[in-house]
């Protein structure tokens, strides 16, 4: 039995490679967690957490005193033992995001080691159910671009092979809105996947009114109209219009993946391995959509979603916002279109960690076996 001795953690804060905003706010910096854990026959693991802004730092605390002391000498076999003795550890503080983002740095970080002690890629030990999946762009729809950027990223995505394109929504008036979506839609063609991103902005009366203006424009989904923890009002939303309900980015645990999909509140699940707390629970939700003949479309983290993606029958797209590229050797092989995870044991990711201790903040050992 191989236990766990050492762990180490480098804190990486990265400045977006273009200028993003949305309906509430703007992304200057993502704080990125990179955690290594060690087990006694000397394999190792790396998983990775992130914020958006704020909070790294907290994550980086709730790891060092609290869970990575528990995680020493537990079997590295046994991860849903683990990560439910870690939530338990922490139940004070969950649900929560601080919390997620912690147990997701450590359960990406062992199933990172259990696919390289088996010799598997996670897309494959996670179920390898496709060989590749269709992309979509997020990065070149932000809400401050003129409508003309839009079109022209938009365009040339299309070109390149990608399936669909996000647009950020929450222009003051619907008609700015609609516009934009309307130039874009002339330009792309019939054939060519727009989804919208209202990131929370909306309430239920304005959000019923935006949906029939997207209907007009055979729009894929309309994605957190609301404040996440609204339920009733996105059910209320859903039965009003024929656009899917996309949420999922702003929640942070199983049970509230449920309450929106027993409700009816959602035909789109967006969950983030991340925010989730880890790739353990990103599967259970992820066949708990299966089971509800909803799909999976997980938020950002492209590099770590792509194998999952790959790996669960119902998930649909991959979301394009190139995140780790600076710490990586080997870029993520997109081929027309579609990405292809990497067959090499592990997540897949290829850490270049001299650019990363280049970039670090700090690395340190916060706990070791005595």
């Amino acid at each position: 039995m191989a236990v766990i001795e050492r762990a180490e953690i480098t804190m990486v804060n990265l400045s977006p490679k273009v200028k993003r905003v949305d309906a509430i706010q703007v992304f200057e910096s993502q704080e990125t967690p990179i955690l290594t854990v060690y087990d006694s026959d000397g394999a190792s693991g790396t998983g990775y957490t992130y914020t958006i802004g704020t909070g790294g730092q907290s994550v980086v605390a709730l790891l060092k005193e609290t869970l990575l002391p528990t995680l020493i000498g537990q079997d590295a076999d046994r991860i849903e033992a683990i990560w439910s003795c870690l939530l338990f550890k922490t139940h004070a503080t969950a649900v929560g995001a601080i919390t997620s983002l912690s147990l997701a740095a450590i359960d990406t970080a062992l199933w990172d080691l259990r696919c390289k002690r088996g010799g598997l890629p996670l897309w494959k030990a996670a179920g390898g159910f496709r060989e590749s999946t269709p992309l979509y762009t997020t990065e070149g729809g932000w809400l401050h671009l003129e409508t003309s950027q839009l079109v022209d990223d938009a365009v040339a995505m299309k070109e390149a092979g990608f399936r669909g394109a996000k647009l950020k929504v929450g222009r003051e008036h619907i008609n700015e809105d609609s516009g934009r979506l309307a130039a874009v839609r002339d330009a792309v063609g019939p054939g060519f996947e727009i989804m919208t991103d209202a990131n929370q902005s909306f309430t239920l009366s304005e959000s019923i009114r935006r949906a029939r203006m997207l209907e007009e424009h055979g729009i894929a989904w309309f994605e957190e109209p609301l404040p996440a923890d609204d339920v009733a009002s996105h059910a209320t939303l859903a039965r009003s219009t024929s656009v899917p309900i996309a949420v999922g980015e702003s929640m942070y645990s199983l049970g509230q993946f449920k309450e929106y999909i027993v409700s009816g509140a959602a035909s789109i699940v967006q969950v983030d391995v991340a925010r989730i707390g880890g790739i353990t629970p990103w599967l259970k939700v992820a066949h708990m959509a299966e089971a509800h003949n909803i799909a999976v479309c997980p938020h950002f983290l492209m590099e770590l979603h792509l194998p999952l993606v790959c790996a669960t029958p119902n998930a649909k797209w991959l979301e394009y916002i190139p995140q780790i590229d600076d710490l990586t050797k080997t870029a993520m092989r997109i081929e027309n279109g579609r990405a292809y995870p990497s067959d090499e044991p592990g997540l897949g990711i290829d850490w270049d960690w001299k650019a990363i201790d280049g970039l670090a903040m700090g690395r340190e050992v916060v706990a070791e076996a005595a």
